[in-house]
Formats: C-alpha cells, sequence, structure tokens
C-alpha cells in the first residue's frame, strides 16, 4: 500500500478499526478513510455501495461486526449470524464492484471446531463439529473467508482473510452482557476493588486455556498482510501461547490489586477446551506478536480506569 492511498476502516471506532486507524497513522499513511453509521450503515447494501462509488478507496480492510462472548452469541445468536453475514457480504461485493485492489476481513479463532488438535493450523477448518454457544457467529465467520476465496477464484480479487485469536486492547467492550473474558475479568475486579468487595464469581471452571493477542499487535499484523500476503487461504494471527482462564484471573487481579477471594461457578459453561493457534504461518512471512500479556493488561488497565465514566455499561 503507499502511503497516500485511500484506505478504507470499516468498524473505525471499535476495538479493532481504531487500532488499525492508530497504526496506519503511525506508519505515516495519509488517506485514510472512515465512515459513521450515519454516513454508511454496512447492514445495507445500497448504502455501502453509494458510500465505495462516491469515496472509490483503493483498500479496505473490514474491521466491522457484531461480536461478543459466550453468552452475547448464545443468547443473541440470529443478530449474530445474520448481522455479520450482511456487512461482510456487502463490504466484498461493494470492493469487487468498485474496483477494490485488495481486501482484508477479519474471522475469529471460534471458526475451528470445538474439540480441534493443538495448536490450531488454518487446515483444520471444518475438520469436526463447532462449539455450539458461538456457531451462528462462526458460520458467519467462515462464509466471509469463503467468500474471499471465491470472489478470487471467479474474478481474480486480491482478497484476503486473517483468523486472529482473542484480543484485548485500549476501546474494547466491558460491557458484563456482551464483553469477552478478559474485558469482563477487568471490570469485575476493579469495580469490587472500588466496592470493597470480599470476593468476585466468575463462571465456569477457569480450566479452559486461551490465547490472548493485544489488538495494537494485531493492527501491526493486519498492515503487515495487506503488504505482503495475498493467498486464498486465511492465515492466523496470534501469539502462540495460552494460559488458563483461572491463571488469566489471577493475573488480572493482581493488576487491578483486588485483595478479596475468586469463586468460581461451576453452573456456568467453559465453552471450548483449548483454543490455540499455530501462527508458523505468519511467523514465517516475517511477522511475529511483541507484546507480552503483563504490558498489554496494564496499558488496558490504564485505559479502563481513565475511562470508565464512558464506556458502555
Amino acid at each position: 500500500m503507499n502511503k497516500d492511498s485511500k484506505i478504507f476502516v470499516t468498524g473505525h471506532k471499535g476495538l479493532v478499526g481504531s487500532a488499525v486507524v492508530r497504526e496506519l497513522a503511525k506508519q505515516g499513511y495519509t488517506n485514510i478513510l472512515t465512515a459513521s453509521r450515519l454516513e454508511c450503515d454496512l447492514l445495507y447494501a445500497n448504502e455501502v455501495l453509494a458510500y465505495f462509488c462516491r469515496k472509490c478507496p483503493i483498500y479496505v480492510i473490514n474491521c466491522a461486526g457484531k461480536v461478543g462472548g459466550i453468552h452475547a452469541n448464545d443468547i443473541y445468536s440470529a443478530d449474530f449470524i445474520s448481522e455479520n453475514l450482511r456487512i461482510q457480504t456487502n463490504v466484498i461485493e461493494a470492493s469487487h464492484r468498485c474496483g477494490v485492489k485488495k481486501l482484508i476481513i477479519l474471522g475469529s479463532s471460534c471458526i475451528y471446531p470445538k474439540l480441534c488438535p493443538q495448536p490450531i493450523k488454518e487446515e483444520y477448518l471444518l475438520t469436526s463439529e463447532l462449539e455450539e454457544t458461538n456457531i451462528g457467529y462462526a458460520i458467519a465467520k467462515i462464509a466471509g473467508l469463503t467468500m474471499c476465496r471465491m470472489y478470487r477464484k471467479q474474478y481474480g480479487s486480491d482478497f484476503i482473510s486473517a483468523m486472529p485469536t482473542n484480543l484485548y486492547g485500549v476501546n474494547d467492550n466491558f460491557n458484563l452482557e456482551s464483553s469477552h473474558v478478559l474485558a469482563a475479568l477487568i471490570r469485575k475486579f476493579y469495580e469490587a476493588k472500588v466496592n470493597n468487595l470480599p470476593e468476585v464469581e466468575l463462571w465456569g471452571t477457569g480450566s479452559p486455556k486461551r490465547e490472548f493477542l493485544f489488538v495494537d499487535d494485531l493492527a501491526e499484523a493486519l498492515i503487515f498482510l495487506m503488504n505482503n500476503y495475498n493467498n486464498s487461504e486465511h492465515i492466523n494471527i496470534g501469539v502462540g501461547e495460552d494460559i488458563t482462564i483461572k491463571e488469566l484471573a489471577r493475573t488480572i487481579k493482581q493488576v487491578v490489586g483486588f485483595k478479596g477471594d475468586v469463586i468460581w461457578n461451576t453452573t456456568y459453561p467453559d465453552g471450548t477446551p483449548r483454543k490455540l493457534l499455530d501462527v508458523s504461518k505468519i511467523n514465517n512471512l516475517g511477522w511475529k506478536a511483541k507484546t507480552s500479556l503483563e504490558e498489554g493488561l496494564n496499558i488496558t488497565y490504564k485505559w479502563f480506569v481513565d475511562n470508565y465514566k464512558n464506556i458502555k455499561k
């Protein structure tokens, strides 16, 4: 990508999109396009096509989508499959019709089977059953990466897809109804601390293992892929290391400074037992994550505290 090329970043107010905008600016890209929902509602094909025809982006980094944790995925499953399918379809089709030079869309590690060999290689996709609680979201994301592959096959479009692991960082969603586990833990421990509560209740057993990628590292990886990758197969993005949720809770408790007890409510589901991505493919291309979990947590927690009054409750 040239430094002055028009680059449209969808979902620029979200966790990933805002990080991509920051990273593009940091790297000297000067022609970054963003659009609010009022300017271009990605759920409506006519609005998306009109925006693309009007703005003529050369590159598109699609960070928009409906995301959430286990609870949100399970309760609002129809919304998760419907909205993500519509957003992806509209952005991909508009990119094709308006001659976008390169597009990248994002999936999630939840596209892989529930009981998958570890670490998870890209070729393990669709080899067995998905995790039940987020099957709608996973199917939508699988459809998106398949669309990119089929547009490349039929039209020669340079459309690529990336599968990041669990994300966290500045501008995350800390709403307990819809947040992912790491953000939820930060908020729970913080509120317990400021309210002098004796304990914090967490869901599940704490035994599942997860991998966590700082969102600024993901942003750097996406720009790297836009400049260095043009294969039809999706590519994993992660750190190559995982920890148990119990270990994560212990670390966040320490970062926050909460002194009380942790109670594990085992009546709630754990989800997939383990999700660790094999990141050898992107590492071999020349990119590796560089932010440690402790460093990323400290940055995220400071941002959370500084912005607590304004975050979604």
